[in-house]
C-alpha cells in the first residue's frame, strides 16, 4: 500500500513539472483591467462603472485603476503593476498618444490583449480603439455650435484637457479644419488653452481667456472637467449673454449652467456605455472572437452588435455612436441619469 501511495505521489509530481500552469489555473477567472486618466474625474468614474458592469455580467473580474495625476508616467507605473498581475487584457484611456508605447508593447509581448478607449494610443501600441463617436463629426458639431452662438462672427477659444490627450487633439484638429471652410471666415480662433482636466487649473485658464480676450464670444470646452469649470466662471462673473459656452459635458454637472442660460447647449455620449462597450471589446479580444481588424464583428451585450472600422490615425476603432445634444428641453431628465 505504501508503494502505491509513493507511486501516485511521484506521478502527480511529474505531471506538475510538465503540465503548464494554465491547466491548474483553468478555474481562475480572467482579470480585465482598465486604466483611466486620473482620479476624481466624474466622467471617468462613470466610464469605469460601465466597464465593471460589462465585465462582471460576463462572469469575469474587473480591475479599475487611475493615477492621481493625468500623466503618462503615472499610467506607466500602473501598467507595469498590471503586467505583473498577469491580467488578460488592459484597456487604456491614454494620457499620451506615444509615451505609453514601450510599456504597452511589453504587455502585448506577454500575451496581454491591449487596446485603448476614449483617448487613444498609437496604433502600434494597440489592437483597436473604442471611440465615443466619429472624431470628425465631433469637431464639425462643436464649430457649428460656436458659429450659431457667436452669430456667425467673432472671437472663439478652446479650453482643452492636457496638450497630450489624443482624443482632444484629434477633435481640435477637426475643429480647425472645419474653421478653414469659407462659411466660417468671420470666426477667429484666438487660443487653445489647457486645463489638464483639473478643476482649479481649468478655472484659472478660463479666467485667463477672459482677461486676454475681452471681446471673446464663445468658449468651446471638449472636456467635461473644463466645460463645468468654465460654466462656473461665467456664472460667477455674470457673463450670461456676453460669452457663450458649449462643448462636451456631463448632464448632471452642466444642468445648472444650461438652466441658467450660460450654456445654451452642449453635447456628449453616455460614458457608462463607452466603458460597457470597452468591456465587451476586451472579452472579444481575449476569447479570439475578434483580432482588432477592419470588418471584425462582435456582440456588446445590451448595446447590440458592432463592427470594427478604420480609424483616422491609420489603426482601427469601434464607434459607440453620434454625439447627443443637451439643452433646456431635455437636461432635467438627463441630469438624473449621469
Amino acid at each position: 500500500m505504501k508503494k502505491i501511495v509513493i507511486a501516485v505521489a511521484m506521478i502527480i509530481a511529474i505531471m506538475g513539472m510538465v503540465l503548464p500552469a494554465s491547466v491548474f489555473a483553468a478555474d481562475a477567472k480572467p482579470k480585465y483591467a482598465i486604466v483611466f486618466k486620473n482620479t476624481g474625474n466624474p466622467y471617468g468614474e462613470k466610464q469605469l462603472e460601465g466597464f465593471k458592469t460589462g465585465i462582471e455580467e460576463q462572469g469575469f473580474e474587473a480591475i479599475l485603476r487611475s493615477p492621481d495625476l493625468p500623466t503618462a508616467e503615472a499610467q506607466i507605473q500602473i501598467i507595469e503593476q498590471l503586467i505583473a498581475q498577469k491580467v488578460a487584457s488592459i484597456c487604456i484611456v491614454a494620457n499620451d498618444y506615444d509615451a505609453l508605447q514601450p510599456v504597452l508593447k511589453k504587455a502585448s509581448a506577454q500575451g496581454i490583449k491591449v487596446f485603448s478607449l476614449d483617448s487613444s494610443v498609437n496604433p502600434a501600441s494597440r489592437l483597436t480603439h473604442v471611440n465615443q463617436a466619429d472624431s470628425e463629426k465631433i469637431g464639425q458639431t462643436l464649430i457649428k455650435a460656436a458659429y450659431d452662438m457667436a452669430g456667425g462672427s467673432g472671437e472663439i477659444a478652446i479650453l482643452s484637457a492636457t496638450s497630450q490627450a489624443s482624443n482632444q487633439n484629434i477633435w481640435i484638429d477637426f475643429m480647425k479644419k472645419e474653421l478653414a471652410k469659407p462659411e466660417y471666415k468671420n470666426l477667429k480662433l484666438v487660443k487653445v488653452a489647457y486645463g489638464d482636466d483639473l478643476r482649479d487649473k481649468s478655472v484659472s485658464e478660463t479666467e485667463g481667456l477672459l482677461r486676454s480676450y475681452p471681446n471673446l464670444k464663445v468658449i468651446i470646452a471638449p472636456t467635461t472637467v473644463g466645460i463645468a469649470a468654465a460654466g462656473k466662471v461665467l456664472t460667477d462673473k455674470g457673463l450670461k449673454g456676453k460669452v457663450a459656452l458649449t462643448g462636451l459635458g456631463l448632464p448632471s454637472e452642466m444642468a445648472e449652467y444650461i438652466e441658467n442660460g450660460v450654456c445654451g447647449y452642449m453635447f456628449l455620449w453616455n460614458p457608462i456605455d463607452v466603458g460597457y462597450l470597452g468591456a465587451y471589446t476586451a472579452t472579444a479580444l481575449v476569447t479570439g472572437k475578434i483580432k482588432g481588424a477592419v470588418g471584425d464583428k462582435f456582440s456588446a451585450g445590451k448595446l447590440g452588435n458592432y463592427t470594427i472600422t478604420k480609424a483616422p490615425d491609420g489603426g482601427t476603432e469601434v464607434l459607440l455612436g453620434p454625439p447627443f445634444k443637451f439643452d433646456k428641453s431635455n437636461i432635467a431628465m438627463w441630469k438624473k441619469v449621469y
